[in-house]
């Protein structure tokens, strides 16, 4: 899985799959685009007007967790 913020853009990009040629790209609203195979599985997601998304909560920052385990990591995000 990858994580990239594209500040010229302002995109934010969840990429859980290479994208293929295959994969469709959905608007789901102003802010979100869903990349879809034709059998359902999710490729990815992108955050349209990110900065705003991503600051709306956890003081800008990435918080990834593992469940297993309960370790938490703080990720800052730089954006603008």
């Amino acid at each position: 899985m990858r994580f990239d913020y594209d500040p010229r853009y302002n995109i934010a990009n969840i990429r859980l799959k290479p994208k293929t040629s295959e994969v469709m790209s959905i608007k789901i609203s102003d802010e979100l685009i869903v990349d879809l195979s034709p059998d359902g599985t999710v490729y990815g997601m992108e955050l349209l007007n990110a900065n705003e998304q991503l600051l709306k909560g956890d003081d800008g920052k990435f918080l990834f967790c593992n469940e297993k385990d309960g370790k938490e990591i703080d990720i800052p995000i730089a954006v603008g």
